[in-house]
């Protein structure tokens, strides 16, 4: 059995990394930790009550989500300044990735309260790790947009960007937001990764376009999920059959001035060249 903690841990923040989903992947530091401090802010309480209790730990909770944040801030602030040892948890893996925990790191850190990290489980990390994507230069663009046109506006300004990208995406969303990646990213490698650390965890690999039609046809899975795009080919890996393919894709909802520059922002590749070629395939229509 574990021995519990000698001590109080330094008075101050601490963020804590939780399971993304087995209950065992948290370290023992962690639950050391969480035995010792005053009190532990998470986003509901029923969740982290639920793991602390798999592993023996009563403490004391304070809820703090996107929804309270605003009110209980202060509150927190105020334990802080008096002394307390506050634990801060997410529902699910790292805090501070797609939730309002930085705006607590960021007052803690102006207020010159001591702040401190117990690394752990990453839902974004395990994704990129199980998609055989490249992974020495990578970045995480949290969620995108709900609505088609605000999501596509944004896959657009992603579009250039050299390197692998890293999604959280609702399953509910999933083929919508698949089938816009396809057409404004391109044809590229992706995983779909979700269920992960659980019994039935499932990572589907493939292209953009075969992903968004499986999961049109096959409807919305259960859970949450992560999708890990790889990063455009190189400009000398096109050939000239897939540049008249992609522009021919494009110019169906696009101008040809529209299509060149989508598909050299995709590819980096000289936009007049690949004007020319989208006005030859217009048949000459602007």
């Amino acid at each position: 059995m574990r021995s519990k903690p000698t001590s109080k841990p330094r008075p101050g923040l601490y963020i804590v990394a939780t399971p993304i989903g087995n209950m065992d992947d948290i370290s023992l530091r962690a639950l050391d930790l969480l035995a010792a401090v005053d009190r532990i802010a998470c986003e509901d309480t029923r969740h982290t009550r639920q793991l602390l209790e798999r592993h023996g730990i009563e403490a004391r909770l304070l809820p703090y989500h996107e929804h309270n944040a605003e009110h209980m801030l202060p509150a927190i602030m105020a334990r802080l300044t008096h002394g307390e040892t506050i634990a801060l948890v997410s529902d699910a893996g790292t805090p501070l990735i797609s939730d309002p925990g930085y705006k607590m790191v960021r007052k803690v850190i102006a207020s010159g309260i001591h702040v401190s990290a117990l690394p752990g489980a990453s839902a974004a990390l395990m994704a990129l790790t199980l998609s055989g994507l490249p992974s020495d230069n990578f970045m995480f663009a949290g969620f995108l947009p709900p609505k088609s046109g605000a999501r596509r506006k944004a896959l657009g300004e992603l579009a250039a960007i050299q390197t692998t990208l890293i999604f959280f995406e609702s399953t509910r969303r999933l083929a919508a937001s698949l089938n816009d990646m396809a057409e404004i990213l391109g044809a590229r490698e992706c995983t779909v990764a979700r269920e992960m650390t659980k019994l039935y965890e499932e990572c589907l690999r493939g292209d953009l376009g075969g992903l968004a039609a499986h999961y049109t046809e096959a409807g919305a899975p259960k859970g949450e999920a992560v999708v890990v795009v790889g990063p455009p080919a190189k400009a000398a890996e096109y050939t000239e059959e897939y540049i008249e393919t992609r522009l021919t894709e494009l110019l169906q909802s696009s101008s040809v001035r529209d299509a060149a520059a989508q598909l050299a922002a995709e590819t980096n590749l000289a936009r007049r060249k690949l004007y020319e070629a989208a006005l030859r395939l217009s048949g000459g229509k602007k």
